[in-house]
């Protein structure tokens, strides 16, 4: 009998691709989901759990993310300084107002894993919150994410 052996991605072997994602009247939740499988590589064939086979995520209009429901009014978002009393909260349309990159990326970031390896995928991670982005070069493809 012929065993079979499972074959692991090494980094070398790796195609790293570049996607477009435009975030315009998109749920922050299942957008970020997609994103987050995209990021760890699960939409690969050769995608192994312990390495980095995901690809580069371009996301333009992060401006114009919703969410469902009345979540836009009762939604807070919580930070701690460390010291007596630092605990700091915000609305989530008062982090649209000052830096709508930053809900998608902690959207995100809660999606992955919490080791060296998703802060490694982490930073494949490109949020931009109008429609122009730096990335031309790459030559991003544009992909349309599941409602």
């Amino acid at each position: 009998m012929i065993q079979k052996s499972t074959h692991y991605a090494k980094q070398g072997e790796v195609t790293r691709n570049w996607v477009l994602v435009d975030a315009e009247g998109a749920v922050l939740g299942r957008l970020a989901t997609q994103i987050a499988a995209i990021l760890r590589g699960k939409t690969k064939p050769q995608y192994t759990p312990n390495s980095d086979c995901g690809d580069f995520v371009v996301v333009i209009n992060a401006d114009k993310v919703q969410l469902t429901g009345n979540k836009a009014d009762t939604k807070v978002y919580y930070r701690h300084s460390g010291y007596n009393g630092g605990l700091k909260a915000e609305s989530f349309r008062q982090a649209m107002e000052k830096h709508p990159e930053q809900v998608i990326e902690r959207a995100v970031r809660g999606m992955l894993p919490k080791t060296t390896l998703g802060r490694q995928q982490l930073k494949k991670l490109k949020v931009y919150a109008g429609a122009e982005h730096p990335h031309a070069a790459q030559n991003p493809v544009k992909i349309e994410l599941e409602a």
